[in-house]
């Protein structure tokens, strides 16, 4: 009998379920501490194909809370280890890597049709309102995480719709952009923990500037081993859930 390292996985989505996943090409832009632990899964789940979009390298910092940071690949693409992972995961998967810095400018690289789902584990607000539109126009499902940075308890993040979030700084910011734009609806995974660290100084809340703890780049968020990937593996098991379920939504 021919082993399948994806049967456990069946016993809970059926058959159907994992060849919706294996038919399934999944893009996922950011993959440091939230989106490395999104990709993790997905690979572990048995999604087919897998975009993955991060132009930053390996660094010493990311060694506390992100998944493909070792000793031996500081200064190396993020993609470029995550590609040799899932390879290793599941060798029958299709990886395409682009280690490119999502912004509106370079959002027409991509094609969003070609898309079953996107993840935004970005940490610039235009790149993430950007996502979201292109999301919008293409028909294609999107789940987006706000505020990871300056958090304790995992247990404190929640999926919802981004108007009906409160207290993220982060998710203030995407509700009032994202209205402005028509943008009706938005799942995200986010937290009402305030953030620890201090409030932003006069001039840091430009939404250009801010990152997903709704702070300017020029300041370093606190972080750790246990939010971000906690935020991952939600946001892979809402992607894995709605790729499962898809068809049956559809057709009731």
């Amino acid at each position: 009998m021919m082993q399948n390292q994806f049967e456990r996985t069946e016993l809970i989505f059926g058959a159907e379920g994992m060849e919706r996943l294996r038919g399934a090409r999944v893009a996922v832009f950011g993959i440091g501490g939230v989106g490395g632990y999104v990709v993790e899964a997905l690979a572990r789940s048995g999604i087919g194909t897998l975009d993955l979009i991060d132009n930053d390298k390996v660094a010493f910092s990311n060694l506390n809370r992100q998944i493909f940071a070792t000793h031996r690949t500081i200064g190396r693409y993020k993609v470029d280890v995550a590609k040799e992972r899932i390879m290793d995961i599941n060798p029958e998967a299709a990886v395409n890597i682009y280690p490119v810095f999502y912004l509106p400018e370079t959002a027409g690289q991509f094609d969003f049709t070609a898309y079953d789902y996107v993840v935004d584990a970005i940490d610039t607000v235009t790149g993430k309102i950007e996502l979201v539109m292109q999301s919008e126009r293409a028909s294609v499902p999107i789940i987006s995480s706000m505020g990871a940075g300056n958090k304790i308890d995992p247990a404190a993040f929640e999926v919802a719709d981004i108007y009906q979030t409160s207290v993220c700084p982060l998710a203030k910011v995407m509700r009032r952009e994202l209205k402005k734009r028509g943008i009706k609806r938005l799942k995200v995974v986010y937290s009402r923990e305030k953030p620890i660290c201090r409030e932003p100084l006069p001039g840091e809340n430009d939404a250009r500037n801010q990152t997903t703890e709704g702070r300017s780049r020029r300041q370093v968020p606190g972080s750790n081993a246990f939010v971000p990937s906690a935020v991952g593996l939600i946001i892979a098991g809402e992607v894995i859930k709605d790729l499962t379920q898809m068809k049956a939504v559809i057709e009731n």
